[in-house]
This record gives C-alpha cells, structure tokens and sequence, in this order.
C-alpha cells in the first residue's frame, strides 16, 4: 500500500485508480480514430527508417556522404544524368544534382536528424516547463509572481528571431544538432509552465494533496507523489502538439542556414539546397517537402488523437458524434424519420392553426 494511499486513508478519501483500467480506456478511445490510427501507423513507419537508416542504405548500397560525379551532366549545370533524376537499381530515388549523393540515404539519415532535434527539443520544453509550473502553483505568492512574469517574457518572444540571433553567434564547432534542440527547447517552454501552473493550482486544492500536507509531507515529495501523476495527462497532450511544430521549426532554421549545416543532412537543408532545382530536377524538391508534409501532418493528427483519448470530455463528444451519426444511417437505410415526433406534431398544430386563421 503507497504512502499517498495511506495519507488519503486517514482524511477519509479514496484515491485508488486503477492504472490498467486508465490504460485500457486510453487505447480504447484511440482505436475508435481511424484516422490517428492512420498516423500513428506513418510515425512508427518514419520513426523505423530514421532508427534503421544505416541498415537501409547499406542495403541499397549508398552513403548520404559520397560523391558521385559520374552521374552529373556537367554540360547542363550538373542535372543528374538518366531519367527521373538518376532513379535506377543504385540510387532508389536519384541523386542530387551538382554532387551526385544519394537522395534516399539522406532523406533517411535527414530523417535521424529531424526527429532527433524535435524529440530532444520536446524534452528540453517539457522538462523546462513542468519544472518552472509546478514550483509557480507550490511556491509562495512572490515566487508564483516572479516565475509568472518570466514565463509570461518567454511566451513573448518571438521563436524565430530569437533562435536565429543565438545560432548565428554560436560557433560552428558547437554540435549543430544538439544545439538547434537547446535553443529551440530553451525558447519556447513558456506554454508548457503555463498549462502546468494551471492545473497544479487546481490539484493542489484537492483532499489527496490536503490529506498529504497533514500526514507531513514536504513540498517536492507532494509534487514529485500526487501532482505529477495529475499533470501526465495535460503535459502528454500538449507534448504530442509540440513534436510537430519543432520539426518544422528545425526545419525553417536550417533552411535559413543557421540550423544543422552540411555535411550532415537534413530535411531543412535539403530544401536549401533544392529551391533552384525545381524545374530541372523537381523530385529534389519534392521529396524532402513531402517527408516534411507527411511527417507533420501525421504527427499533428495523431497529437489531437492523443489528446481526445485522453480527455473524457472529448472522448465522450466523440463517442455521442459517432453514436448519432450511425442512428442516422440507421434510420437512412430503414426509411424512419430522423426527426423528433413531437417536432412533427408541433409542425402539424401550427400548420392547422394556420389554415383556420381568415386571416
């Protein structure tokens, strides 16, 4: 039996939950989403190419590293010779232009970059984030004040410029990748103390938290037992928001040429390197815009899955939608009305009224 279970015993309040159960209901409500099923099944498809990029391009034969200047029609500016970008049983999906390096090893290795620098970005956020929140809704009115106002400059700045002023100054010695996660992580944590402070204000006021201040224990271990269990929820959902939208900001500093530099690949870089090619050489472009498309569409859409799963309120607006719209279907394909009998009456009443009125 936990501590928290025994403090909450002796204030005469019940807080056993079943954590299967929870579990359970989680992916119930997941399943009932087609579509975040849909994008969770690309994300574990992305996700496997980035961890076994290595393996797939010893496999093709290639490096996202070696030249190939063979392959380049030096007459034509240096267009990939063959059609379709130099697609052949080597190069699965061409090379580029002017150097000759294989497309689809460094989309795959592009894809370890990008991923890597939004997780560790996302960390950095969240763990910034429930830090600064939680001692805001715990600590005392000058301290809630102090951490308020700082979160409250941090949501202020702007992601962009601020990220591009601190990479500029950074030297290049610094390992790019770790440090686009930092700077991205570092600058924008605001949103996350905020949610964080929000619902600590909340669950601090609840009898498990008072039955625990008076069986004795301290601030942190409070935080650390009964708050943090409370706040997995909100700070899962929002994190399953964040991923997305660190992708494309990693994306956008690279692209801008202060994010990770050549030679190591990225999908941001990559369309650097491609916007004047988009005529001779279209599926340059194409191909890292579209890894990009579909990996933060697919991420958005199963972030919003997560977050109906959940939230009993959503997951019960949902389960009403869905009930209603198959009734109807139902009720199509029987040939019932779908309408309310007494609206049929009423109509009906008001229709007579009308008729008898000389009027």
């Amino acid at each position: 039996m936990s501590e928290a279970l025994v403090a909450s015993q002796a204030a005469g309040t019940d807080i056993s939950v079943p954590a299967v159960s929870g579990a359970r209901q989680f992916w119930r409500r997941l399943r009932a989403q087609r579509a975040a099923l849909v994008a969770a099944a690309v994300v574990a498809l992305l996700v496997l190419v980035a961890l076994a990029a290595p393996l797939l391009t010893a496999i093709e034969g290639q490096d996202p590293f070696t030249y190939h200047p063979s392959l380049i029609d030096s007459a034509r500016g240096g267009v990939p010779t063959g059609s379709f970008g130099g697609i052949n049983g080597d190069h699965w999906l061409g090379i580029e232009p002017q150097t000759g390096r294989d497309l689809f090893a460094r989309l795959a290795y592009g894809a370890r970059v990008s991923l890597g620098v939004a997780l560790g970005a996302t960390v950095v956020q969240v763990f910034v984030g429930v830090v600064i929140g939680v001692a805001a809704g715990l600590g005392s009115r000058w301290v809630d004040q102090l951490l308020s106002r700082v979160t409250d400059i941090i949501v202020a700045m702007p992601l962009m410029i601020m990220s591009l002023a601190l990479l500029a100054i950074v030297p290049d010695s610094f390992p790019r990748p770790l440090l686009v996660a930092l700077v991205i992580g570092l600058i924008a944590w605001g949103n996350v103390a905020k949610i964080v402070r929000a619902q600590t204000l909340t669950l601090k006021e609840l009898d498990y938290v008072a039955a625990a201040r008076l069986s004795g224990w301290g601030t942190w271990r409070i935080a650390r037992r009964e708050l943090l269990p409370g706040l997995a929820a909100p700070v899962i959902t929002y994190s399953a928001l964040l991923f997305p939208m660190n992708i494309s900001a990693e994306a956008a500093l690279s692209f801008l040429g202060v994010g990770v530099k050549p030679p190591t690949p990225s999908w941001g870089q990559m369309l650097t390197a491609a916007d004047v090619w988009y005529q001779a050489a279209p599926q340059y472009l194409l191909l890292p815009a579209g890894a990009l498309f579909v990996t933060v569409l697919s991420l958005t859409v199963l972030g919003d899955g997560v977050r109906t799963a959940l939230d009993p309120r959503a997951a019960s607006r949902l389960r009403v939608g869905t009930g209603r719209k198959r009734e109807a279907k139902a009720d199509a394909k029987s040939g019932r009305s779908t309408v309310d009998p007494s609206v049929n009456a009423v109509k009906t009443a008001d229709a007579r009224g009308t008729k008898e009125d000389p009027a």
